[in-house]
This record gives C-alpha cells, structure tokens and sequence, in this order.
C-alpha cells in the first residue's frame, strides 16, 4: 500500500483523534445505567413475605428487596391505575394537567389520554441517549396520538387498555372496556399464546437481549394482579390448601408474576447488565381486597381510597454495586420520585415543572434526612385528599365526616382521630396542602363509567326509525 509521506502523519492523527472520539462516546455511553421500572397491578401491601405475608411465595422479589432498599412507606400517587401512571409518565403530580380519573377506552376519542402537552419521562430518557421501551399495560388513552410509540418509546408491546383477559384474544366480544383486545407489537395487532404475564415477560427479556450494548429504559407494566382472577392451573394447584378460592387464583397470580420478575433479573445477570442497572420496583395502587382477595396488612382501606391500604405499596430499589443490600427505609417516598431519580441518573433534560425526588443520594449516604417535606393525594377534584409529613397524615374521606388526623408512625391502621387533640399538626398539614392543591386544576374528562352512560345515551338519542 502506497501513502503519501507527507499525508500519512495527518492520517494517522486523524484516524487516532476519532478512534479517541469513538472510544470516549463508547465508555460514556456504558457509564450510564440502564433503568428497569416493574410495576404490578392492584397487589397489596401485605401480599409480598418481605412485608409480612405468609401464604404466598414472592421469592424473587424478596431478593429484590434483600438486595437493595426495602421501603416501608412507600406510596402511589394515587389510589387506582390510570392517574397513577399519567403521573409517572408525566414525572410530575397528575392534578396540575387535570388527570385524576380512570380513562375509558375508546380508540376514537382523541382528547381523552396524557395530554400531548406533557413531554414524557421516556421522550426525555430519548433525549439522553436511551433506547426506550414500554411493555404491557398502558391505561393512558387508546387513540393512536396517546399510545407509547407516539410518546417516547421506541419498543412497544401490550394492550392499551385498563386490563386484559389472561389467556385469550377476541375480536368478536364487544368492546366496552376492551379486555380482549389483541396484544400490540408497535402498533401491529398480535394474538396471546399462553399466560400474558409470562407473553409480556417475552417481550422485556427480548428487549434487553436486543439491546444489551447500549443504555435502556424499560417500563414493564404487569397487570398482574388485577382481575380477571385467572391463573395457570399448575400455579393454582401450589395453593390448593388456601381455601378461599378467590384468594387461591390471587395467590397463583402474584406467585407467577414473581417468577417472571425473576426471569427479567436473571436474564440482566445472565447479560453481566445487573450491576449496570438500577431496579424499581412498585405496585400502583393498595389492593381491592374484596375485589380480588389481595391483602393490605395492617392498613386500613384499599384501593380506591385515601386510606394507607389505598396507597401505600410494596416498593423497593436495587442496584447492586451502588446500593447497599439488606436496608430498610421507612421515610415517605412516592412513585414520582422513582422516575426523578430515572431522569437525573440518566442525565435527561429537566425543566422547573418536573416534581419528585432523586432518591440515589439519600440511599448511598451522600444526602441524610427524608427526601420529602410533603407527599400529597387528591380524587375528584378534593371530594377527597390527604397530606403526609413526617409521621403525620391528614385526610379527608367521602366515608367520614371531617378531617382526620393520624401519627401513621405509631398508628399505621389510621384508628385514632387525633385532629381535636393536636391543632397545630392540623392547621399546618391544612396550609401545605392548600398551598399544593392552589397549582392543580379540575379534571378535564369524565371517569370511564361516566363516559360510557353518555355514550349509551348519545346512540339511544340516535337510533334509527323503527
């Protein structure tokens, strides 16, 4: 080969500065730590033995906990699904865009779904370098404007709905809410072959395999354990022994969304991506224990309520190599704060108006004290709404009359009123969250049952002539 021996030496600098170049974007891009967001559907807060139950096997998440942080007041930000998740995705208090009811499903409405004017937690994780994928459940409107691949994720596997059927597909069942919609694969219709929480647990592994040399965000939604109670028979024969048979499914369904959740963590494991990657861990709401058997412990309430059974969660953190095992936190921390820490550990852009805390300072000893001042909790535009600050909660519920004021640190089953006994804690919970609420504005759609009466009244007022 011929070179030029005037020329060569440029050549060679040149080619030595890109290959500096190359290698620094390289190292800078395996610097950054992937990102796994797992979030169960309607389980209790007693429903895992690392919080206290005793009649179901959650092996693999109580490694989860054992190897990071096992937070005890851990909380939603709101007591059911589909405000909950427009906050996480939103990495901001659903209140202030007007999202606090459940959305109805109706693949032609194209105002009902996360506002377009919220830029995503998974459009920013774009903006920083991520590839960004949302599997399973998504809950946040069902017209294509609102579905993940149009809002920041590059891989998108799921339904678009509230929930699903476990085992089955059907085109030909009316749609109301939809629980037999097809599975979606970026917005290409695909059948369900098998137990969907095992079919969603394909797609994340799947999606981790494919991209195992560049930083990822993934959002993996079960909607395990929400109803449809259904279960694998071989699952459902381990708990033959319970005899409420509607506890009994439970119970099979939490056990095979753990071995699931085992199934992700081993494959980073299996990858060398585990000490690379910070875990998360949650459930989006307290259980409905009447509903599905789910048990909140020793929480009063559950789903749906601003009681702590309603919204205080299972929710853990683990990252290996950065994390300490084996910790206990019991300072007040909620779901928005896991997709802060997201955002600043994946050097995503910020703006004034994103809420949350970076929990990672206070966990590897950089920060001390409680992350938050305040955590806040608002349905139907204040019909009810709760505070916690320190160990103190003020709630008001449509069950009770008046305000209602707990030490949820010596009183964690809200069973002693102490609003007549400490005016102080009172008016001070009453002033932060009227100073919180001051931001928020009313809900700008009906809940999904609301909407479906107005669509059957709007069809009968247009019928054809008999």
């Amino acid at each position: 080969m011929n070179l030029n021996p005037i020329l060569y030496p440029m050549n060679t600098k040149l080619l030595s500065s890109l290959f500096i170049l190359s290698l620094c974007s390289l190292l800078h891009a395996q610097t950054k730590p992937n990102i796994v967001f797992i979030l169960a559907d309607d389980m209790g807060y007693g429903d895992v033995a690392s919080y206290g139950c005793r009649d179901i096997e959650t092996a693999n998440l109580d490694l989860l906990a054992a190897s990071g942080v096992r937070f005890t007041s851990g909380y939603s930000s709101h007591p059911y699904c589909s405000p909950m998740r427009a906050a996480l995705m939103a990495g901001r208090y659903q209140h202030r865009f007007g999202y606090e009811r459940n959305i109805a499903f109706d693949q032609h409405n194209m105002v009902m779904g996360l506002p377009e004017t919220e830029k995503t937690v998974a459009a920013r994780m774009q903006e920083a370098g991520y590839v960004t994928a949302a599997i399973g459940k998504w809950h946040l409107g069902a017209s294509t404007p609102f579905q993940p691949n149009s809002r920041g994720f590059d891989f998108w596997y799921g339904f678009r709905g509230g929930g699903h059927q476990y085992f089955k597909v059907d085109l030909n069942t009316k749609l109301h809410e939809n629980y037999y919609a097809p599975l979606e694969r970026n917005g290409e219709p695909e059948g369900l072959h098998g137990y969907i929480t095992t079919t969603l647990t394909d797609g994340a592994v799947g999606f981790i395999k494919d991209n195992r040399d560049k930083p990822f965000f993934l959002y993996l939604a079960y909607n395990a354990p929400h109803g449809p109670l259904q279960a694998p028979e071989s699952y459902k024969q381990k708990y033959s022994h319970i005899k409420d048979t509607k506890r009994r499914t439970y119970a099979a369904m939490v056990h095979a969304m753990d071995d699931e959740i085992g199934r992700v963590v081993k494959t980073l494991d299996d990858l060398n991506l585990r000490e690379n990657t910070i875990v998360f861990f949650m459930s989006d709401n307290g259980g409905p224990e009447h509903a599905n058997a789910s048990d909140n412990g020793p929480l009063r309430g559950g789903k749906g309520e601003v009681y702590e059974g309603g919204i205080r969660v299972p929710f853990m953190i683990s990252w290996p190599g950065k994390i300490k095992p084996d910790q206990t936190n019991d300072h007040p921390v909620m779901s928005i704060d896991l997709m802060r820490t997201a955002l600043e550990l994946g050097g995503a852009p910020l703006e004034a108006k994103l809420e949350g805390v970076n929990l990672l300072p206070y966990l590897i000893g950089e920060k001390s004290g409680a992350p938050n001042e305040a955590l806040f909790w608002r349905m139907e535009n204040g019909t009810d709404y709760a505070v916690r600050s320190g160990p103190w909660k003020l709630l008001k519920a449509r069950d009770q009359s008046g305000i209602q004021l707990y030490n949820v640190e010596n009183d964690i089953g809200e069973t002693n009123n102490l609003a007549s006994t400490h005016p102080t804690e009172l008016g001070r919970l009453i002033q932060l969250y009227e100073d919180w609420n001051a931001k928020n504005i009313p809900p700008f759609f009906p809940g999904y049952r609301e909407y479906h009466e107005m669509l059957g009244e709007f069809y009968e007022s247009i019928s054809a002539p008999k």
